[in-house]
């Protein structure tokens, strides 16, 4: 069998993150299997579609690393893969159930819908079962209608039947013969419903394997019944679980962000990104989490999804991010710090040598790329929280000793402090005034730097601006 999978996504607002999960197990398993893995766009709600929405979402699935063989911008055999170019296919295939019994035109106005479902709603009935009223109109007299311009829908003629669908993530799901009606697959002005161009545009384009959200399930009856009229086999489903918030309630916009591009614009990797989201609702036969997807690409399959709800977890994001952050070169750091700073920031004044420096010191200290600003805080802030821990380190009579020798090595200097210099200091306190230990430590970094903690003193005081320490050993002395 060749696989052929797709992402469908509807151009009607940003690519959501669960929709980027279903593309990225479309894409991996196309690629596992040296299948081909296909973008079509589903635009047929006019009114809610726009270009703009298609030119996004086809950024940012860029920006996620993945890639299709055949779509609407690089085409292929099996175009166009804009539904909305496809409208006359639909049609055919439309008229075509008509002729074969399989599906009618339904004359129903809006005004009797209305009186239906209210109907159905008082007899606590499914709306559905009314909607049959033109379902065994002879066709010469559906002619009839339709040729004196009758408004028509065009439905589907339910078999009224079970159907079963072997999912291979949920096993098997029966769907009873009432629970849907004689569904529309062809609206008034010849668009046509989700289930219908999908189940065609699915069998024209040969998909062997649709992948989507289990929120899908219950359209899947539908699907299997315009695949069994066209009397085609349908493609393997694979319905993976839903993404949840920790109100295990399905991700929307009240649990943050859940977009792709909320994610670009506070700057995460897509590596990470990617790397987190496989692993919601699948498992690494290794049971690795970091990973990058070249590394997965060959060994991806479709027997390790689980059934149950995917909790999403913006803390477990950030660890996934920090970990793939520690992986990048110290060029990749600082041109991501460069982006994130503030563009007044004194951080944008100093040299490729003093950036270097920052990013060796603080790759481990951080998370996502704007953790560096606080960072920087902590090195041209003039200003010094005086805290309880600040006044007591302040209180203690070997910190006053390190103040008054610091003050006076300071005086004359006018460049930044060295390594060196700092290693030079520190032997002096430990060996000269036998300041050891807590004492030492604490009470220089208190002096030098206006805080109890933070990272490698000789390596963090060389950042801070002379102009800076100064200030701040003087403040230690007052």
């Amino acid at each position: 069998m060749t696989i052929r999978v797709r992402f469908a996504p509807s151009p009607t607002g940003l690519l959501h993150i669960g929709g980027a999960r279903t593309a990225l197990y479309s894409y991996l398993f196309a690629k596992a299997k040296n299948g081909k893995f296909i973008l079509r766009i589903e635009d047929t709600d006019l009114e809610r579609s726009t270009k703009d929405s298609e030119i996004k979402m086809i950024d940012d699935l860029n920006w996620c690393g993945i890639t299709w063989d055949e779509g609407p911008d690089n085409g292929g055999e099996y175009g166009p893969y804009r539904q909305s170019e496809r409208k006359e296919i639909y049609k055919k295939y439309a008229f075509d159930l008509i002729e074969s019994g399989h599906a009618y035109p339904c004359f129903l106005t809006t005004s009797e819908l209305e009186k239906l479902t209210e109907q159905a709603n008082t007899e606590k009935k499914a709306p559905h079962i009314y909607h049959g009223k033109y379902r065994d109109l002879p066709k010469a007299e559906a002619k009839k209608k339709m040729d004196a311009g009758d408004e028509y829908v065009i439905r589907f003629k339910n078999p009224q039947k079970k159907y079963t669908l072997n999912d291979i993530v949920r096993g098997n799901v029966t769907y009873n013969e009432d629970m849907v009606g004689d569904f529309v697959i062809l609206r008034s002005n010849e668009m046509p419903t989700f289930n219908f161009c999908c189940a065609i545009d699915d069998h024209l384009m040969k998909i062997s394997h649709v992948i989507r959200a289990e929120e899908h399930l219950n359209n899947t009856v539908r699907q299997l019944m315009i695949y069994e009229s066209l009397g085609v086999k349908p493609p393997e489903f694979a319905h993976v679980s839903l993404l949840v918030g920790e109100d295990r309630q399905k991700l929307s916009k009240r649990h943050g962000a859940t977009s792709v591009a909320q994610y670009r614009e506070q700057h995460y990797l897509p590596e990470a990104l990617m790397n987190y989201l496989l692993l919601l609702g699948w498992s690494h036969p290794e049971e690795k989490d970091i990973f990058s997807l070249d590394e997965v690409a060959n060994i991806f399959d479709l027997t390790r999804f689980s059934k149950s709800p995917a909790l999403y977890d913006i803390k477990k994001l950030n660890y996934f991010n920090e970990q793939h952050l520690r992986k990048l070169t110290t060029e990749q750091l600082i041109m991501n710090f460069d982006q994130v700073v503030c563009s007044t920031s004194p951080y944008h004044q100093q040299s490729i040598e003093w950036k270097n420096s920052l990013a060796d010191l603080f790759r481990d200290k951080i998370q996502i790329f704007s953790d560096i600003e606080e960072h920087l805080k902590s090195i041209f802030s003039n200003v010094i929280e005086k805290n309880d821990e600040y006044k007591e380190i302040l209180s203690w009579e070997t910190t006053l000793k390190i103040s008054q020798y610091l003050d006076a090595q300071l005086e004359n200097t006018t460049d930044r402090v060295t390594s060196v210099q700092m290693q030079e200091w520190m032997d002096y306190l430990k060996k000269e005034l036998k300041i050891k230990g807590r004492p030492l430590f604490m009470g220089t970094r208190v002096v030098l730097t206006g805080q109890g903690h933070g990272p490698d003193l000789n390596k963090l005081v060389p950042l801070i601006p002379i102009e800076n320490i100064k200030k701040n050993v003087k403040t230690s002395l007052t």
